[in-house]
């Protein structure tokens, strides 16, 4: 046993660099598998556990008068065993809002909500900041944490929200944790007010009050048989807004299933990468090592003992690396899911659980994977017979095999006249086949990462370029009717067709539509009715094409998946409790309500009311988009009782820098532990063969050759396996991650991720796998400045 903790030590001692090198990149693949194990875990426990402390609701109902009785519809729910019903809260809607005096671009809509004396006994509100009150003291509100965040706003901050026929400001007490219309994507957020001034804003408010409630069942799988029974009572399908569980959960959890995705995919990889090092490492220790494991061998030591020595070596430095990369993912797991899920924070921090069992069993796996690899590949050991070993320092079969390869090498020179600086890179490459696959699959994994990285980033930033292939429209301006009550939508059409700057536009509304599902419950889904061309404002198909006739409808794709439709088929709709027989015209994507949803133009609406005319949001294209801010700032000021404009790309960058904010931080750690891995892994292969041809270089020196222009010799080979390696990277990082993403985004409503791609940036990055490939052996074949001629010529 002593010899054999000798020999491990002696083993570590010879290649500190090598063995820190390869401790760095365990401990990297443990840091990255146990982030990822951290984030899927406490992604949804997170949830659940806010969604428990709130007693949260599985749905939400929002009525009117118009259809439902909404008093009939909650005292038909309240007597229900094995149901929560919350009571009915009236609120009204609003539309746009200034922070502090200054205009706030967003596109939410506003649930200005009475609030009941807190605590509900549904969906409870959960501080965040603030004193947890019975209800808003007058004079102020509690807005919800989505709210706070995307718009900058913070305790004590001025609210002035406009109904067109006045305006009125409240001040913030409380920020809270409001699941259903608090979460990331949500175009809607409840602003909690106190009674009084609920009374004093809305009392003479042209129009009606509309109400929410919200349910909780006790098996939220018994949720179909409770509705089943509800219709009966009704006596057809409720028509009004429903909201489920699943829109509730999903949006939250998504950023965070693409984080967890890419980092156990990469996490893995990685670790496969240190698993070939140590493979590597070890069969040249013992090529290296020949001729000593046979004068071992002849004394007595058997080939499982000098095995064990390997092993043992390998499982320290797992131990010393794995513990660290731990610790490392604690923090690293914290900060992602901290921004991640910023909007459930409740208290200062999330609690993050850190199950230790969990985090033991990676541990263990990865060091029990970590030993068998060392086991298999330092089993070559028995093959080692100590008289060839001390006559040639190999076998006899790897000299013959050496010797012919020399022979063939020499001939191959001889044949081709190249500058002997193009030959050394040459036969650096061919003659160490495995380390050149390496090094272009490590290159072509790293440059994959970063271009991935860079595409998916850029596709966020630069959502404009591609928001029909998000489900959105591809308008300039967007104006959203803030007050009914004052606006005329005739004056401002006159407006928009006096202006020469303004190309067309288009009126949209939206409506709730429930399909019958036989036999699971209706889908109750957004209908996006539009006044013009659904083309002309930029609403695309991934199959068929838009609506046009009033026969006609196109729905999101799962829409389609859920009632089994396709283009031609006929779909049974009612909207506003009107039933309507019409076409699938067209299948699309849209990230939107997670693909549930359709659109229909205005003829549907008027085919029952005749007199009807879209007036709530205007779509507009201008002749030359630079005039955008210019149109914005004419709109806001001639009809600034009524209307709230914003350029398209002010609302889609209010959506979206969200995402950017979360996928930064991971995707830039990622990329950066890849090109340091390239550069560890680079130069520990390169000081291996270095040290290896020793003796060729040395002759090199002696007959002329400079240190520098060995060095540029071989680092030529890298570059050129580099370069091919990026080359596939590149094809990798936006065609195939993206396709195994597929799965993913698929149950957000995306058939594919659009892409948008800057190619000056996407290629530069990928080049950094190039030049942490090319650095790294340029820096491990520094030692041939140490190496004497006239000692390796005596040699």
């Amino acid at each position: 046993m002593r010899a054999i903790i000798t020999l491990c030590f002696a083993h570590i001692e010879k290649r500190k660099i090598q063995n820190v090198l390869l401790a760095i990149l365990i401990m990297l693949s443990t840091l990255l598998l146990a982030t990822s194990v951290t984030i899927i875990m406490n992604t949804s426990n997170i949830f659940e556990k806010t969604h428990h402390d709130s007693n949260g609701a599985h749905q939400i109902l929002t009525m009117g008068k118009d259809i439902h009785n909404p008093n009939t519809v909650n005292n038909w729910w309240q007597e229900q065993q094995g149901v929560s019903a919350s009571n009915l809260i009236p609120y009204r809607n609003l539309s746009g809002f200034t922070v502090n005096g200054a205009e706030t671009p967003n596109d939410l809509y506003l649930f200005m909500m009475n609030t009941p004396k807190t605590p509900f006994a549904i969906d409870r509100l959960l501080f965040s900041e603030g004193e947890n009150q019975d209800y808003p003291t007058e004079g102020t509100i509690w807005i919800p944490t989505s709210m706070a965040t995307t718009s900058n706003i913070s305790l004590g901050d001025a609210i002035e929200f406009n109904t067109g026929e006045k305006a009125f400001s409240l001040s913030v007490s409380g920020i809270v944790v409001d699941l259903p219309y608090g979460g990331p994507f949500s175009k809607n957020a409840r602003i909690w007010m106190n009674e009084s001034d609920y009374h004093k804003q809305f009392d003479t408010l042209v129009g009606s009050e509309q109400y929410m409630m919200a349910l909780r069942f006790d098996d939220y799988q018994q949720s179909a048989n409770y509705w089943i029974e509800f219709e009966k009572f009704l006596k057809g399908s409720y028509l009004e807004s429903k909201m489920e569980y699943v829109d509730l959960y999903s949006f939250y959890l998504i950023i965070n299933k693409i984080i967890g995705f890419i980092m156990i995919a990469f996490g893995v990889a990685m670790l496969f990468i240190s698993l070939f090092i140590i493979g590597f490492s070890i069969s040249d220790a013992i090529l290296t090592n020949y001729k000593t494991i046979g004068v071992i061998k002849s004394l007595g030591l058997t080939s499982r003992k000098i095995s064990v020595t390997y092993v043992l070596q390998f499982a320290l430095l797992s131990v010393v690396s794995i513990i660290p990369g731990l610790i490392a993912s604690t923090i690293l797991s914290r900060v992602i899911i901290e921004s991640s899920l910023s909007y459930l924070k409740s208290e200062k921090h999330l609690t993050i659980i850190q199950d230790i069992r969990i985090t033991m069993l990676l541990a263990v796996i990865i060091l029990v994977i970590v030993i068998l690899t060392a086991f298999i590949y330092s089993n070559k050991t028995r093959h080692v017979e100590p008289v060839q070993a001390i006559k040639y320092g190999m076998s006899e079969f790897a000299n013959n095999k050496l010797n012919r390869r020399l022979n063939n090498s020499n001939r191959l020179s001889n044949f081709v006249n190249l500058p002997i600086q193009l030959q050394i890179g040459i036969k650096n490459i061919t003659k160490n086949m495995k380390s050149s696959i390496l090094i272009i699959v490590l290159t072509a994994i790293t440059s994959a990462i970063l271009v991935f990285s860079a595409v998916m980033l850029n596709s966020f930033i630069s959502i404009k370029q591609n928001t029909p292939a998000f489900g959105y429209d591809s308008s300039h301006v967007v104006v959203s009717v803030s007050n009914e009550a004052t606006f005329s939508k005739q004056q401002f059409e006159q407006f928009l067709r006096s202006d020469e700057r303004i190309k067309n536009h288009a009126w949209l509304d939206q409506f709730t539509g429930v399909l019958p599902n036989e036999p699971n419950q209706p889908l109750n889904i957004k209908v996006d009715t539009l006044e013009g061309s659904f083309d002309a404002a930029g609403y695309e198909t991934i199959s068929g094409r838009n609506p046009v006739n009033k026969n006609e409808i196109a729905i999101g794709l799962n829409v389609a998946k859920a009632l089994h439709k396709n283009l031609g088929d006929i779909v049974e709709v009612y909207i506003e409790g009107k039933q309507h027989h019409l076409i699938v015209s067209g299948i699309y994507q849209s990230i939107a309500n997670m693909s549930n949803s359709a659109r229909i133009t205005a003829d549907v609406i008027k085919f029952y009311n005749a007199t009807y005319s879209a007036s709530k949001q205007s779509m507009i294209n201008l002749v030359d988009e630079t005039l955008s801010d210019q149109i914005v700032d004419d709109l806001n000021n001639n009809f600034k009782s009524s209307v709230k404009a914003d350029t398209q790309q002010t609302l889609l960058d209010d959506v979206f820098k969200v995402v950017v904010a979360v996928l930064i931080i991971p995707l830039s750690v990622i990329g950066i532990l890849f090109i340091t891995v390239t550069f560890i892994i680079i130069f520990s292969v390169s000081r291996i063969h270095v040290r290896k041809e020793s003796g060729t270089y040395g002759i090199f020196k002696s007959i002329g050759m400079t240190s520098n222009t060995i060095r540029w010799s071989i680092t030529s080979g890298v570059l050129f396996l580099s370069g091919l390696g990026t080359l596939f990277g590149i094809f990798i990082g936006i065609k195939l991650i993206p396709l195994a993403l597929q799965s993913i985004l698929l149950e957000y409503g995306l058939l594919e991720l659009p892409l948008a791609i800057n190619w000056p940036i996407t290629i530069g990055l990928s080049l950094l796998s190039v030049v942490a490939a090319c650095l790294g052996c340029w820096v491990s074949t520094k030692i041939i400045f140490k190496t004497s001629p006239r000692i390796l010529l005596v040699e």
